[in-house]
C-alpha cells in the first residue's frame, strides 16, 4: 500500500499495513517466504526485516480492505487449509492491530519448498 491509511482515528504510516500483514504471514506455520522466494530472502538478509514485496492492498467501495498476498509455502501442508489459516490471521491481527475490516484476502501460491531452512 503506497498511501497513508485511516484508522481508529489516526493516520497509518505508508507500509504499516503491509508490515503487519507481512509479519502475520510469516509466523504462520507452512509460510516459506513472502513474494517471489529469490528477492524476498535476498531482502531479508539485506534489511533484516520482513519482505512486504507480493503484498498488495486496495480499499473496496465499503471502505474495507481487499488484500492480495503471494506467498511460498513447504512441502507436506494442506494448502487450502494454509489459505484459510493465513485469510484468517491476516484478518484477525489488521482488526486487532489498527481496527481495520478485511472483506477478502487472496492467497496465491507461488511456489513450494522442499526443506525447511534452519
Amino acid at each position: 500500500m503506497t498511501d497513508s491509511v485511516q484508522a481508529q482515528n489516526m493516520t497509518l504510516a505508508p507500509g504499516v499495513v503491509d508490515t503487519i500483514i507481512s509479519i502475520t504471514a510469516s509466523e504462520t506455520d507452512g509460510v516459506a517466504s513472502i513474494g517471489s522466494p529469490v528477492t524476498s530472502g535476498i531482502r531479508a538478509m539485506l534489511t533484516g526485516g520482513p519482505s512486504t514485496s507480493g503484498i498488495e492492498t486496495r480499499r473496496d467501495e465499503d471502505g474495507k480492505l481487499e488484500i492480495s498476498l503471494h506467498v511460498s509455502v513447504y512441502y507436506g501442508y494442506v494448502l487450502p487449509d494454509l489459505a484459510d489459516k493465513l485469510r484468517s490471521a491476516i484478518a484477525e491481527a489488521l482488526m486487532v492491530q489498527v481496527g481495520i475490516e478485511v472483506s477478502k484476502v487472496d492467497i496465491y501460491i507461488d511456489a513450494i519448498q522442499f526443506n525447511a531452512q534452519s
